[in-house]
């Protein structure tokens, strides 16, 4: 009897495991052959939410059938069957949905009017309270050579409103690998995780285009997206006569819904070149930075799906001058409108990853939401065997 039972026990977890297949997807333009960054990905039956990198791979663990959704901005939505993905590692075309030209769209208002309407509505709408799981991940490069990465697995319990929004930070798993130097204020390592949230669900990025003075500053524009019929694009550009260091921001929102998809800014060289060099110790000369925002609907729940920013800059020091670059990522993984119960005592109080010890309990990276290009897996081993 005994002997059935383990049979049993044994076919039923085989049965289970061969439920729990890794799937690859490769997203590629249907007409260029190239790789398609930032991509949502959303799987139905687990909740998970993924992002494409820049080789346009997505990774993840199906258990048994679900429907998988793509979608982009740029591109016309796919919906597939994991059932139909016969092989580990599957192609998939994406269709451009360009129908035109874009076109200047005229109104009787000025941009910026629109477009503090449009921040206000998708503050409103932005669910909470709600639970997301967040994937982190760092790198950093002095004087060009990578010498420190960092990556988390955090979940961030969203409370209150726009006048008294609060967030609890509970880090599950972190690994970091490399040194970094002493000296480096801890803004210059990783996002303070203590008020991002609050910075991503208020637009706070937007405040410098959302000033009285900004329309003597900027050249505002929307367009119609040639893109999307259901999008607008309003694009945002200092005039050239600014001396200052100013980001061009590009805006992607739902002209029906009146809700932001993406937001992404850059300071063009352009701008950068006009800019005079700061010489006092501890200020910085920025020679790249840039930023992107990706927003999800689905249904009634509206939420941050991703950020990535990149920044270059020279620090001037009193006896040398340091070079330094920081690239950030931060993916929803799973997001809920239910709250997690924990203790006063288990939430993050630190500003950042940087310098907590390691928990490394599971491969967690490998089901993140965002799988490490092949560069990127280099670079990371590289530090870890140097630790």
């Amino acid at each position: 009897m005994k002997r059935i039972v383990v049979l049993l026990f044994l076919t039923f977890s085989l049965h289970l495991f061969s439920q729990n297949e890794e799937k690859v997807l490769v997203l590629k333009d249907a007409e260029t052959d190239l790789p398609v960054e930032d991509a949502t990905v959303f799987v139905t039956k687990t909740k998970q939410t993924l992002l494409s990198n820049a080789e346009g791979t997505v990774s993840f663990i199906v258990s048994g059938i679900s429907n998988i959704q793509v979608t982009h901005s740029s591109y016309v939505s796919v919906k597939l069957r994991s059932n139909t993905l016969k092989d580990k590692t599957n192609i998939i075309y994406l269709k451009s949905s360009i129908t035109g030209l874009d076109e200047i769209i005229i109104t009787k208002q000025h941009p910026q009017k629109i477009l503090k309407s449009i921040v206000e509505n998708s503050t409103k709408k932005l669910t909470v309270p709600a639970r997301l799981k967040v994937y982190s991940r760092e790198f950093f490069k002095l004087n060009g050579t990578n010498s420190y990465y960092n990556d988390g697995l955090i979940n961030f319990q969203l409370v209150g409103n726009k006048k008294n929004f609060k967030t609890d930070i509970l880090v599950e798993q972190n690994r970091s690998y490399g040194l970094a130097q002493e000296d480096f204020t801890p803004d210059v390592l990783g996002y303070n995780l203590n008020d991002i949230m609050e910075n991503y669900y208020n637009f706070k990025y937007l405040d410098p285009v959302l000033e009285v003075k900004a329309k003597k500053e900027y050249d505002f524009l929307i367009k119609s997206y040639s893109k999307n019929e259901d999008y607008y694009l309003m694009t945002i550009t200092p005039l050239d006569n600014t001396k200052q260091l100013k980001d061009d921001f590009t805006i992607i929102y739902d002209r029906k819904k009146k809700l932001i998809v993406e937001v992404s800014s850059l300071v063009s060289p352009t701008t950068i070149a006009n800019t005079k060099d700061k010489t006092a110790v501890g200020s910085r000369n920025i020679y790249k930075s840039l930023f992107k925002t990706i927003y999800r609907l689905d249904g009634s729940n509206y939420y941050l799906v991703s950020s990535k920013e990149e920044i270059g800059f020279e620090q001037i020091g009193k006896k040398k001058k340091m070079d330094i670059e920081v690239r950030n990522y931060f993916v929803t993984t799973n997001f809920s409108t239910h709250n997690f119960t924990y203790n006063n005592s288990d939430v993050f109080k630190g500003k950042t990853l940087y310098n907590k010890t390691n928990s490394i309990l599971t491969n967690y990276w490998d089901v993140s939401g965002l799988t490490a290009t092949e560069e990127e897996e280099a670079i990371i081993s590289s530090l870890e065997f140097r630790r």
